[in-house]
């Protein structure tokens, strides 16, 4: 399952690549990497723990993992690792949004993760160790088949927590708007609005190019992404802009303008209050804390991105 492990280790953000790819199946497969600072994705995130300790910090609450614990929370608001033990050993799976909307979960449940909420199952069966190393084997062999058969049965994994005893952690302050399970059609057309945005986010675009993507009025466009995920439309293409941009501010290179525009943002001034809203620091603090993160000792984590 691992190699030897001599001590905690440092993420690396240059090295990632999960913030970039909003469609692209992204697994981690390894020794789980303390963050010097907060990050977003526009996927959901599912977390599985070998053995060991994992601590988060989400936006609003902290998430405490533990051997045979599995999570699931929507990686699109700012979280990052804390802390390891330092015999910790996880998994990481990164899901495109899209197949979010195919768990049959309740309204209520897909609404508070869409908001914040960390959704925790612990040592619920033996065979999870064996399935989540298989599920990381056929994600990684980039055979087509072998890798929806493990996103099939990822899902139903997921699908079985709310049978079995688990916790739904969320901050106080965390909003409740009204929801709904998207029917087949509106999961359709969710999928194809996904896909266009994750496309063109970094061009000028608006509701009425999106939902005639999906050959949709705009009107019921809005109406559907809202009602089953809490985001405006405006939102989520902020969102993407907003990941993407964070993955060129890791480069040692970034320059704070050219990520703007290269990110879609029409102005400076625009990108910084946009970043500012999501991490609570303007872009160029952000690049700072990034440059003053600890030296990292070698890494065992496999990461593991697919088209």
């Amino acid at each position: 399952m691992d190699g030897k492990i001599t001590g905690k280790r440092y993420w690396e953000p240059a090295k990632s690549t999960v913030e970039k790819a909003p469609t692209r199946l992204v697994s981690s497969h390894g020794q789980p990497g303390i963050m010097r600072t907060t990050h977003w994705h526009a996927q959901v995130e599912v977390n599985y723990v070998f053995r060991g300790r994992v601590d988060y910090r989400m936006q609003d609450h902290d998430v405490n993992l533990k051997t045979g614990d599995l999570c699931l929370f929507w990686g699109g608001l700012p979280h990052r690792v804390v802390d390891t033990s330092e015999d910790a050993w996880y998994i990481a799976i990164h899901v495109p949004l899209v197949h979010f909307f195919r768990l049959r979960l309740t309204a209520e449940m897909q609404q508070k993760l869409m908001r914040g909420a960390t959704l925790i199952a612990g040592g619920a069966g033996d065979s999870d160790d064996f399935d989540f190393n298989r599920w990381s084997c056929y994600i990684g062999s980039r055979e087509e088949k072998r890798i929806d058969h493990a996103i099939d049965e990822l899902l139903l994994r997921i699908e079985r927590i709310q049978f079995e005893p688990h916790r739904l952690l969320e901050g106080c302050g965390l909003a409740v708007a009204e929801t709904e399970a998207p029917d087949r059609t509106s999961f359709h057309s969710i999928g194809r609005i996904c896909a266009f945005i994750a496309e063109n986010f970094r061009h000028d675009i608006d509701s009425t190019d999106i939902a005639l993507s999906a050959d949709i009025h705009p009107k019921y466009a809005m109406s559907v992404f809202k009602k089953s995920t809490g985001m405006t439309l405006n939102e989520y293409v902020s969102l993407l802009r907003l990941s993407y941009a964070q993955a060129l501010l890791m480069q040692e290179d970034a320059n704070v303008l050219r990520v703007a525009m290269d990110s879609g943002f029409g102005s400076l001034s625009a990108f910084t209050n946009c970043f500012r809203k999501i991490a609570g620091m303007s872009p160029s603090d952000f690049r700072q804390r990034l440059r003053n993160r600890p030296q990292m000792p070698p890494a065992g984590l496999e990461e593991r991105p697919l088209s």
